[in-house]
């Protein structure tokens, strides 16, 4: 399982890139069976995002799934973790932040968001 998802999160930073000019947004079909997910529902400041806050238990991943007919990209506002463009209908690379905190989308920085620790 961990080289399955190490080998994702590769794969997934090889095909990141800006949003201009960059290669088609890519993301997994599906999310990782043990991973919260966060839906992206527009573009519409603190409620672009569902459940927000979220809350994110010790240990567990994370993804964001693009509910959206747009392309979004999810940054940590700390700089921790990017997902990468996520297409239409498409899911992020699991990803386990260090700490929990702020987050927004890159290409539409209104959008707004945060993950809770649950301890």
């Amino acid at each position: 399982m961990r080289r399955l998802l190490a080998a994702t999160f590769a794969l997934g930073l090889s095909a990141c890139g800006g949003y201009n000019g960059s290669p088609a947004p890519t993301g997994p079909s599906r999310p990782a069976a043990d991973a919260i997910t966060i839906d992206i529902v527009g573009i519409n400041g603190a409620q672009s995002f569902s459940p927000n806050p979220a809350t994110l238990p010790a240990g567990q991943v994370i993804v964001w799934h693009n509910a959206d007919t747009t392309t979004h990209r999810v940054a940590f506002n700390d700089g921790e973790l990017d997902t990468g463009n996520i297409a239409p209908g498409a899911f992020s690379t699991p990803m386990a932040p260090l700490a929990a905190g702020p987050y927004h989308c890159s290409i539409h920085p209104e959008m707004v968001g945060t993950v809770a620790d649950s301890r």
